[in-house]
């Protein structure tokens, strides 16, 4: 569980101010890995009053610092996590959309190494594993 002081200590080590918007939404992703835009808004505006393009506002500053992680599985809208600073990778259901983390399986950051990096400096590599999750995959052996 992580603690408002620990989030505060977060904030001021991205060298960002501590703010009560930026403490629920960082507080909120914590809670709700993978969770969209709208969830997060609905978490924050049960202890705060706070606009839609404020929430979007706080996401932005706070992926900009390294402090939350954007991701958007093919078909999906936008999910944040604060899993971030290594390399993992996801797993998606395509029937619920549910979101779980994968680690990788070898080597160092970025995993895997491309053929012919075309002369990029790689620093990151995404896999997304597509199936269904233990409850989509029972509903649709069992009619």
């Amino acid at each position: 569980m992580t603690t408002a002081a620990d989030l505060e200590h977060r904030l001021r080590g991205a060298a960002l101010r501590v703010t009560r918007p930026r403490l629920a939404v960082l507080a909120a992703v914590h809670e709700h890995p993978h969770a969209d835009t709208d969830s997060i808004i609905q978490t924050v505006r049960t202890e705060l009053d706070v606009s839609h393009q404020a929430v979007y506002d706080v996401l932005r500053a706070l992926t900009t610092a390294g402090l939350l992680r954007r991701i958007q599985p093919t078909g999906s809208v936008a999910r944040y996590e604060s899993r971030v600073g290594d390399n993992h990778h996801h797993v998606v259901c395509r029937s619920c959309g549910a979101i779980e983390d994968v680690d990788c399986a070898h080597g160092s950051a970025p995993c895997l190494t491309a053929s012919d990096d075309h002369g990029y400096v790689i620093d990151e590599a995404e896999v997304v594993y597509w199936g269904l999750c233990p409850t989509c995959s029972t509903t649709s052996r069992n009619p």
